[in-house]
């Protein structure tokens, strides 16, 4: 994605189902656990570099015990920082008392963050400051064990304001008006609840309060919990919870929005935002990695048993496509051949750009995260050509001499590696045009691989924002000189605000909505703008069931080539000699191509919750009205 976006966190969770004693055998530590803590999370560091945090409980503490030890960093390189910290503690201890080195009962009373229960974070904050505060797990303490909570997670809601407020009705004060401390305090309170209906229950039936902490622990219903909880969220997320005496979970919005996957055999339960991390870091197969239901919760109580309970009714699966366009690792089975796919789906559209001539036509892309979609269009171009070159041979088998077949088949299609990112140059200078000139020169190009005859057809992942491809991209390629440069979007054009953890907040932001409302002006049709206004007004005090999105009636009038003809003819700077082309892929050949990931809420504008609709209204509202401020 040549521009950036922010987005997307990263999840780890993972419980050792046997004694500690068990892995220090079989494994020679029982640091095992946060060992595979650290590979869970560096496996993840695609998803998030804000901040990273970790935390973990030991089970069956005495009162006195530190059973819980948290640590968080917003430190450049966060997980290193937040392990080394670990390190660096475990040394301390380890040094300070040699008695420890084969006692793993002592090392587990002495010294912090080993344990049983563990659950790590990396973030990718979507708004607010990169403070330390602001950085996964959150924790909610309490002297008695059961209520205390550690909550980490991959989500946004769209209706803060109204959770912040049912968690006044419900007679607290909450620090801050953010999702995730709304959330696990909306949790805390049903908690709370929940242990207290417990203790009354063994009170009445003659037990003390230090008789009743293990039944409470065992009859807890964390379903429960959650259910209630959750009553009136709307968002996205994928989230996990620990509570202090060890029962854990880890829950996934109804409609399938953020991605989680579990893994569980007679050693370990692990859970992580993307299955391949799963697969390396515990060396077990793509089948047995599970996707966590959509509306279902997995919960691991304090003695091991493993459920995975239904909490919300799932609605329509909409998972995110981004998850499969960029964000995800390629490394995963489905994923890695689904981003091929976007490479072939687009090529016939890419053949019509070039008039079918790959003699003269370079493939390349950028950046790294397109590599995949470009094997993909490289090799349906290969077939194109395999097909001419048979259609040929027949149509002249008579003819042919060996020296012409052998010139024929020698005719390859050309690809090249012309863009390559200066990952060290760094736009310090804050005064613009001074910035832009250091923008233009974030990629080097490779010269000598492109004729004045040629079309170059760089792919990338998505187009966002189109600043990069403007002020850098397209300058350094017509550098080389090609007849034409034709860039190809692997996904379809962005036309709405994400709400549900994408840094795609503000519609002004998005090249195809300023592209939109560029033909709008041209046509003499700008008053739709004041229409759609109008309309979105009108909804604000409606429900959000209620509420429609009218933003569609934006790109209503035209067809999607006018808007990626309008959006070339934005993007190419007068310098520019080559002609632009700019080619996305369709919301039809995307959905051919990932049909597990059927979310396109910024492609189409069909949000998977009702909250989504008020966001992309009110996010109109805000650029009608000059405010500089996020939709929700």
């Amino acid at each position: 994605m040549s521009d950036a976006l922010q987005h997307e966190c990263g999840i780890a969770f993972l419980r050792l189902l046997k004694p500690l004693e068990f892995y220090k055998e079989k494994y020679g530590t029982a640091f095992y656990g946060i060992q595979k803590m650290y590979l869970l999370m560096e496996k993840q560091h695609n998803r998030g570099q804000d901040g990273a945090g970790f935390a973990s409980i030991k089970l069956d503490m005495e009162p006195g015990e530190r059973y819980i030890s948290r640590v968080r960093s917003n430190d450049p390189q966060a997980i290193q920082d937040v392990f080394s910290q670990i390190n660096d503690r475990i040394n301390d201890e380890m040094a300070s008392h040699p008695e420890y080195t084969d006692n793993v009962a002592l090392q587990k009373k002495n010294i912090p963050y080993i344990g049983e229960v563990f659950l790590g974070h990396v973030r990718y904050g979507t708004f607010g400051k990169n403070s330390i505060e602001s950085v996964h797990p959150f924790l909610r303490q309490n002297n008695w064990m059961h209520r205390n909570l550690i909550v980490a997670g991959n989500f946004n809601m769209t209706n803060v304001k109204e959770l912040f407020s049912s968690l006044i009705e419900l007679g607290q004060h909450p620090k801050e008006m953010a999702d995730t401390v709304t959330i696990m305090e909306k949790i805390g309170h049903f908690l709370d609840d929940e242990v207290t209906d417990l203790y009354l229950e063994c009170k009445n039936n003659g037990l003390s309060k230090r008789e009743a902490s293990p039944v409470i622990a065992e009859k807890l219903e964390i379903s429960k919990i959650l259910r209630r909880a959750s009553k009136g969220w709307d968002g996205g997320y994928a989230m996990a919870g620990l509570l202090g005496h060890g029962d854990a979970f880890v829950f996934r919005d109804p409609a399938g929005i953020r991605p989680a996957y579990f893994y569980q055999d007679d050693e370990i339960v692990v859970v992580a935002s993307e299955r391949p991390v799963i697969q390396t870091v515990f060396n077990v197969d793509f089948e047995k990695v599970q996707e966590l239901k959509p509306g279902n919760a997995l919960i691991i109580k304090k003695n091991g048993k493993v459920t995975e309970e239904e909490i919300i009714v799932p609605t329509i699966k909409k998972a995110c496509s981004f998850e499969r366009i960029y964000f995800s690792r390629g490394s995963d089975a489905e994923i890695y051949q689904e981003r091929k796919n976007l490479g072939k789906l687009i090529l016939p559209a890419v053949l019509e750009a070039i008039d079918s001539d790959t003699d003269n036509t370079v493939f390349s892309y950028i950046p790294n995260t397109a590599e995949t979609s470009f094997y993909g269009i490289v090799e349906a171009a290969q077939d194109f050509l395999n097909q001419r070159k048979n259609n040929f041979i027949l149509e002249n088998r008579n003819t042919l001499t060996k020296e012409s077949l052998q010139e024929l088949l020698s005719v390859k299609i050309r690809t090249e590696k012309v863009a390559i990112k200066d990952a060290k140059l760094r736009t310090f200078i804050t005064e613009d045009s001074s910035r832009n000139d250091l923008v233009a020169h974030i990629y080097d190009v490779t010269y000598g691989v492109i004729k004045p005859t040629d079309n170059l057809v760089i792919i990338d992942d998505s187009i966002v924002r189109g600043t990069t491809l403007k002020l850098s991209i397209i300058k350094m390629m017509d550098r080389l000189n090609p007849k034409s440069i034709v860039i190809v979007s692997a996904a379809p054009q962005i036309r709405y605000p994400d709400c549900y953890g994408i840094d795609m907040a503000k519609l002004e932001g998005l090249i195809a909505f300023q592209a939109a409302l560029e033909l709008l002006k041209e046509r003499n049709l700008y008053g739709i703008v004041d229409s759609v206004y109008e309309k979105c007004k009108a909804q604000e005090n409606l429900k959000d069931s209620e509420v429609v999105n009218f933003v569609t009636e934006i790109y209503a009038p035209f067809k999607p080539q006018e808007i990626s003809d309008k959006i070339a003819v934005m993007l190419k700077d007068s310098s520019v000699k080559a002609e632009v082309k700019i080619i996305f892929q369709t919301v039809e050949n995307l959905h051919i191509a990932c049909p597990k990931n059927l979310g396109d809420w910024y492609f189409t504008g069909d949000y998977p919750t009702p909250g989504g609709n008020r966001v992309v209204n009110r996010a109109f509202m805000n650029f009608y009205e000059g405010k500089d401020a996020r939709a929700y």
